[in-house]
């Protein structure tokens, strides 16, 4: 066990998304993953990392260590029971009081807060004590606000706290070039904004040679991500109308046997329906990230389709997995995914020819092999959870006494 005193003690506040969730829940996705996987890699850094989040369930510990050293805390604020996302903003003030007692005790040198509830919670808690707050939103009200108009359900005050919160931070990490421009359209500095993007384990998400099929096998195109309205799922089913003998399968939401009483799996099977694809199309449920890289390595094509994406983790991890993807050109995807070298962009509107464009691409495998071996390129020179650890301790050193490279090299 080593003696060695903590490199940096950070706290990390992601109020709704516990680095501990299982994944594929409405409010359950990209940014569990990231908060877990920073946290794990600053842990092997020498650092001391606490994640504060809300608690959903009365059995939880207020107090856990997980299998990677980082301890997880769950605050009671409402309820000990699941609650949208949407319904939350009312209890920040009492996790920011949790936080405020818990940090006056035993101050950590710096707060990484994720979402804008966490900023507004984290900023509370820090205020008066000199805590250094560096804030990631993970996705922004007002692109919501303008891709969903009146469908947006967040609360009426969250553009104003967010443009608050980035004005109070010491910091802010944008995840993507696009997220920057719409933080200067709020008028936060650019000055105090650095890009880190999401990442991929390279060691988990790999190929996996065993599950590729047979040249002969039915042509088969997959979807991964939330079952929720946004990530374009019905775009790919009614786009498999006009690609035959392909199959579409999407791995997302509750397991397989749920997936009757979720109105987001009716709504896509009554379009299937009306496409004439039903027979085409299966929706898996949810596929545990053990699995997934089987999954995308048996896809001869990856579709992520959002109509909006504040970075999207699902590109990387298939390009880690080399396979090819045609992705909508929102957010992180114009980052991530290199158009004719790693897969193929498309307009986000509705009118593209995206079954043209799959009916090219499968024609061509090819090209798809030679997108899919530049994508783990990519991948690895990129956007491997370690870059990302560089990047956002890089950001910690300049708002605080934590080293950017502590414990790297022990």
């Amino acid at each position: 066990m080593s003696t060695h005193p903590p490199a940096g003690r950070v706290a990390m506040v992601s109020e709704h998304a516990s680095p501990l969730a299982a994944l594929g829940g409405p409010d359950a996705g990209g940014q569990n993953v990231y908060v877990a996987q920073l946290a794990a890699r600053l842990v092997r850094r020498g650092h001391e990392v606490t994640v504060y989040t809300r608690r959903d369930d009365p059995r939880l510990p207020e107090r856990v260590t997980s299998p990677d050293g980082f301890k997880v805390v769950h605050v009671t604020a409402g309820p000990p029971a699941p609650i949208s996302k949407d319904e939350l903003p009312g209890l920040m003030p009492q996790f920011g009081d949790y936080l405020a007692r818990q940090w006056a005790a035993e101050p950590p040198d710096v707060v990484h807060a994720h979402f804008w509830m966490s900023g507004w919670a984290a900023l509370a808690g820090a205020r008066g004590l000199g805590i250094p707050v560096v804030q990631t939103y993970h996705a922004l009200g007002s692109v919501k606000k303008r891709y969903q108009g009146a469908a947006d359900t967040s609360p009426p005050e969250r553009i104003a706290i967010e443009t608050a919160v980035g004005r109070e931070c010491s910091h802010i990490i944008a995840t993507c070039k696009d997220e920057v421009a719409e933080l200067e359209a709020m008028g936060l500095s650019r000055r105090r904004t650095s890009v880190v993007p999401c990442g991929v384990d390279p060691v988990q998400f790999a190929p996996v040679v065993a599950a590729r099929r047979p040249a002969s096998a039915r042509k088969r195109l997959l979807a991964v991500g939330r079952l929720v309205p946004r990530k374009g799922f019905d775009r790919a089913i009614r786009a498999l109308a006009d690609v035959p003998g392909a199959e579409l399968l999407i791995a997302g939401g509750p397991e397989a046997a749920l997936l009757l009483a979720e109105p987001e799996a009716e709504r896509l099977h009554a379009i299937a329906d009306e496409c004439g694809v039903a027979d085409r199309v299966t929706l898996l449920g949810g596929v545990g990230r053990k699995q997934m890289p089987e999954l995308m390595s048996s896809a001869d094509l990856v579709l992520s389709l959002p109509r909006y994406e504040p970075f999207g983790i699902v590109p990387i991890e298939a390009m880690a997995c080399c396979a090819p993807v045609l992705a909508t050109a929102v957010g992180g995807q114009l980052d991530t995914v290199v158009d004719g070298i790693t897969g193929v962009l498309v307009p986000p509107d509705d009118d593209h020819d995206i079954s043209g464009t799959i009916r090219r691409l499968l024609a061509r495998p090819d090209l798809l092999a030679r997108y899919g071996a530049a994508g783990r390129r990519r991948a690895l020179a990129r956007y491997t959870w370690d870059r990302v650890a560089d990047g956002v301790t890089r950001a910690y050193s300049a708002v605080s006494s934590v080293p950017s490279l502590s414990g790297a090299f022990r």
